[in-house]
Order: structure tokens, then C-alpha cells, then sequence
């Protein structure tokens, strides 16, 4: 008697663990990336206010997270036009937040994919059940119904689970990149604020002057 609605069981079974797997390493590595950035810009301003900028770019790279990279890269450009300097820290946000959702796409298409399989399942042991009603025509075991009938169901179960668990998760986790997106935006608007006033000491007095 065929096993596939079985083999499917196992198989969405499988990618729901692969799927919490994946949660938890991204989770953890979210939580690393989460820091105090308006302690840390302030840190890092009060460090270039006394001119030392080799202690300003260690403090960004012994401090994890994308926050850290970013101010790594404006101190960098620091020299440079107000245009290029903009450009070359929205360039590392990008990169920072295609960082941060890696592996996300493997959830979102298990969420879609598991209660597709969870009835190719179902089906597959609707199959069998045709296959036994013909073989042993007029009389058909009470067992391979069961048994076919039971495979339909768990199939069909375990792919609404699975799908249920990964919705749970691309959730969560894209709730804390958000919260990510948007400390990483307030720190590059800090930065490059600053970074500016530092660039033109003069249009600074002046405009204090005036007002």
C-alpha cells in the first residue's frame, strides 16, 4: 500500500521545525543588533567633538548592530559633499536592511506552500482510498480507510499548523526589524545632522547670529 500522504506528513512536519529553527537564529540575531543608539550617538559625537576619529571608528566597530555600521560609514565620508555623504549612508542602510531580512522569504513561502501540501497530502490519501475500494471491491477493510482517512487528516492539519507558526514568526520578527528600520534612520538623520554642522562651522554661527 502506498505511504505518500505519510511522506507528506514528514515533509511539512520537517520544514515547520526548519522553519522554528530559522526563527530562532534570526531572533537571536535581532536581539544583538538592538542597542541604546542614542547613548551610542552620543558617545560616539562627545569622541569626534575632541577630534579623536580612529576612537570614534573603534567604538562603531567593537558596538554590534547595523546602528554602529552605519555611523561607522558616515564618519568615513565625513569630508565629503553633503550629496555623496547622504548617499553612502542610505546606500549601507539598504544593505543593513537586507541583512536583517534575511531568510525571512523562507517563512513567508512555508506559509504560503504548507496547506497546499497539507491537501496534495489529503489528496494523494484520497487515492488511496479509490485504489482500495476498487482492488477489494465489494468488500473494503475497515483499516485502509481508516488509515487513509487518518493520513488525509493529519496532512491537512499539520499543513495549517505549519503555516499558522510561520505567520507567527515573520510577524515577530518583522515587527523588531521595523523597530530596527526606524532607530536606524533616526541615528543616520543624527549623524549626518551632525556631521553637517561639523562641515560648516560658519553658516552655523551665522544662523545663530541671525536668530
Amino acid at each position: 500500500m502506498s505511504t505518500d500522504g505519510g511522506i507528506v506528513f514528514y515533509c511539512i512536519a520537517g520544514a515547520g521545525a526548519l522553519a522554528a529553527v530559522v526563527f530562532l537564529s534570526r531572533l537571536l540575531f535581532l536581539r544583538r543588533a538592538r542597542i541604546d543608539y542614542m547613548d551610542f550617538l552620543k558617545g560616539v559625537c562627545n569622541v569626534l567633538s575632541n577630534g579623536n576619529v580612529e576612537e570614534a571608528l573603534m567604538l562603531c566597530e567593537e558596538t554590534p548592530g547595523p546602528v554602529a555600521i552605519l555611523t561607522a560609514t558616515a564618519i568615513r565620508h565625513r569630508e565629503s559633499p553633503s550629496a555623496p555623504l547622504r548617499e553612502a549612508v542610505e546606500n549601507t542602510s539598504r544593505e543593513e536592511l537586507s541583512r536583517l531580512e534575511r531568510r525571512l522569504a523562507f517563512l513567508s513561502i512555508t506559509c504560503e506552500v504548507a496547506p497546499l501540501c497539507g491537501l496534495f497530502g489529503a489528496v494523494l490519501a484520497g487515492l488511496r482510498i479509490v485504489s482500495a475500494m476498487k482492488a477489494q471491491a465489494p468488500l473494503i477493510l475497515t483499516t485502509d480507510l481508516g488509515g487513509a482517512l487518518t493520513c488525509a487528516l493529519l496532512c491537512v492539519a499539520a499543513g495549517v499548523l505549519v503555516a499558522i507558526e510561520c505567520h507567527i514568526f515573520y510577524a515577530l520578527l518583522m515587527t523588531r526589524i521595523e523597530r530596527l528600520s526606524l532607530e536606524m534612520q533616526t541615528s543616520a538623520s543624527e549623524i549626518l545632522a551632525y556631521l553637517t554642522r561639523r562641515q560648516n562651522p560658519a553658516g552655523n554661527e551665522e544662523e545663530e547670529a541671525h536668530a
